[in-house]
């Protein structure tokens, strides 16, 4: 009896219990299951079972899901309805055409970039992920951080800041917080480190975006950014290959060349690529340019061109990552397919190619491609060999396991105070002092009130203190940090902005300003602008006249501080007091002010060479100032 109620309670107790211990282990569990669908950077790896998941989705996929494998479109950031015919487009671009990258941009104004938030990013790709059959790759051109496409993120300046800064641990920094920031938003992979040598001072588009002149300082800071972006789980991409440094021309709007012999390549162009690959790069992107020492034909750009793409890049230097096209709609590939824009990706691909970038016809180019493979022109097995490419690389990132971001950890990853702050001290550390009369710095402040009621307005300005801002255009950001951080210390200063447009209107009173002035500052910010009709990085014939005529009455009271290209000097051999930041970020307008005004240490040393002015490696240097010293400033 005994017996057989201990048999009846244990059918139905243990039943009970397991039951019990099955939803305490739920309750427990899904805390884990919700979590696993979130990305988790990491260090890049391909392990086994990620190798085994990018053969198996080979296998699947359709003629048609391949080919919109290799390609990448833009995707433009910003808070996008359901049903907006922006973001319908982007879903019919997965589900008509199977793409399976984006290009993650903003919109712009000319050549201004609506910056926008990292959360509504961070949102509109994780609906994209959510819509998509198989997981996206997210790629940007983050060359400045991801501060040049989205607001509240690290700002960085430009890469030849880096070069002047010349320490490697600060250049692998800069990619780590980099890729923790991207990968956060969730984009996977950055369109950079560029591994141009900027050997050429008229270069209109590589100039500051470049490290410097030398190729093994760039090849030391490309490979050290390489390792940093690894760190923080991000795809680094070397570029322009093979070499954009020694151009004239922009190739966003024509055919650029490089028009060197082998001996050359061989010792300035390529050694940074080596040091890239050595180090573990993951993608090469190659540019439009003519390279005749290469590929004779005058119709190759590299991006089309067999003998650099398959026979140099992945023969030669046994290049074994993705080879991604500059983006396809430039003018310098574009002009070479006025009739068939389409064939444009097809010969790209034949040249060695995994994934083409930005073709000026998607839908074009896309059926190009198909009919590619289906004659034959393009092999089943090259096609596969780069979809196969780039599904591990999806896997290295363990896209086949979470592909959505946890937007709740944005405010804990995005804009940590430590990485502005090191932003800034790069910057800081930045800044060259070329030429220096010793009669105007370092600068002293002077607040000539104090600090008062809200829209009040009780200084006067006055012009012992006056600072011209050169500019493409006011009506940019470009001046106003500058403008904020000079009037913090001198009040009263004469801030003055001018433009193309405006000079020679504003000549007089620009001139009587300085003629009165103690101190004249001049801040010049010109900056590669990719795709600017008539592009140079001279200043334009207005603003220089204006500029050439203070120095004429007053270079000895003036100081030049080119916010940007350092070249600028060369144009300008009178000038006396000369300071180089190298970026016009609002990180380099903050240190420039500083060292103006004595605040910092300037120790920058030039990472390039100004013709006629100062060689590779010059750069004053000069301690921390102290108060109560210095020569002639306002009073």
């Amino acid at each position: 009896m005994n017996g057989e109620r201990l048999r009846i309670c244990s059918d139905i107790v243990l039943p009970m219990l397991r039951t019990k211990a099955f939803l305490l282990l739920l309750v427990v569990s899904v805390p884990a299951f919700a979590k696993d669908k979130y990305q988790h950077p990491g260090p890049v790896l391909l392990d086994h079972k990620g190798e085994k998941w990018a053969e198996k989705t080979l296998r699947k996929l359709t003629l048609e899901e391949k080919v919109g494998q290799v390609f990448m479109i833009w995707c433009r950031a910003g808070f996008l309805n359901l049903q907006s015919p922006e973001y319908l487009q982007l879903r019919d671009a997965m589900q008509k055409y199977h793409v399976g990258s984006f290009a993650m941009t903003v919109h712009v104004d000319g050549s201004y970039l609506q910056r926008s938030e990292p959360y509504e990013a961070a949102e509109l790709l994780n609906r994209l992920q959510n819509d998509s059959k198989l997981p996206l790759l997210f790629a940007a051109d983050f060359e400045r951080g991801v501060s040049m496409r989205l607001m509240g993120t690290t700002v960085f300046p430009h890469a030849m800041a880096f070069g002047a800064d010349g320490k490697l641990e600060d250049a692998e920094a800069f990619g780590r917080i980099t890729a923790e920031e991207s990968r956060a938003i969730g984009v996977h992979w950055n369109f950079f480190p560029d591994a141009d040598v900027n050997s050429n001072p008229a270069n209109p588009i590589i100039n500051t975006r470049s490290f410097g002149e030398d190729p093994k300082q760039v090849g030391d800071l490309v490979a050290a950014y390489i390792k940093g972006a690894h760190e923080g789980g991000m795809l680094a991409t070397v570029k322009h290959f093979p070499g954009h440094g020694d151009t004239s021309t922009d190739s966003h709007l024509g055919v650029a060349s490089v028009n060197v012999d082998k001996a050359h390549l061989d010792s300035i162009e390529l050694p940074p690529f080596r040091e890239a690959i050595a180090a573990g790069v993951d993608a090469v992107m190659v540019a439009h340019v003519t390279v005749p020492a290469l590929d004779p034909d005058p119709d190759h750009v590299a991006t089309i061109s067999p003998p650099i793409v398959s026979d140099l890049l992945k023969k030669q230097l046994e290049f074994k990552g993705i080879v991604v096209t500059d983006a396809l709609d430039m003018a310098g590939l574009t002009r070479l397919f006025p009739n068939n824009i389409g064939r444009a990706a097809v010969e790209a691909f034949k040249a060695g190619n995994d994934l083409l970038l930005i073709p000026a016809d998607f839908p074009a180019s896309y059926n190009a491609m198909i009919q590619a493979v289906r004659s034959g022109e393009i092999s089943q097995q090259r096609l596969d060999q780069s979809v196969l490419k780039i599904l591990k690389t999806k896997a290295s990132l363990g896209l086949q396991k979470a592909r959505m971001v946890d937007v709740n950890q944005l405010p804990a990853t995005v804009g940590k105070p430590a990485d502005l702050a090191f932003g800034q001290q790069v910057a800081d550390s930045a800044v060259t002092l070329v030429r220096d009369n010793g009669k105007v710095l370092p600068l002293k402040s002077r607040g000539t009130t104090k600090s008062a009621l809200p829209y009040t307005t009780p200084v006067e300005i006055r012009n012992q203190v006056v600072a011209v801002v050169f500019s493409d255009d006011v009506r940019t950001e470009s001046g106003r940090a500058f403008s904020r951080e000079l009037h913090l210390r001198v009040p009263d200063a004469h801030v003055m902005y001018v433009d193309p447009n405006m000079a020679a209107g504003m000549s007089d009173q620009v001139m009587k300003a300085v003629s009165e002035a103690k101190i004249v500052i001049a801040a010049v910010y010109v900056v590669p602008t990719a795709g600017k009709i008539g592009n140079t990085v001279a200043m334009p014939d207005a603003t220089a006249a204006l500029l050439q005529q203070a120095l004429d009455g007053a270079a000895g009271k003036t100081v030049v501080v080119a916010m940007g290209n350092p070249y600028l000097a060369a144009g300008f051999p009178s000038i006396e007091n000369y300071m180089c930041t190298f970026s016009n970020t609002s990180v380099s307008e903050i240190a420039a002010v500083k060292a103006l005004f004595g605040e910092i240490a300037i120790h920058g040393h030039l990472p390039v060479s100004i013709p006629g002015i100062a060689q590779h490696g010059a750069g004053i240097e000069r301690p921390v100032h102290v108060a109560g010293g210095g020569s002639q400033h306002a009073e």
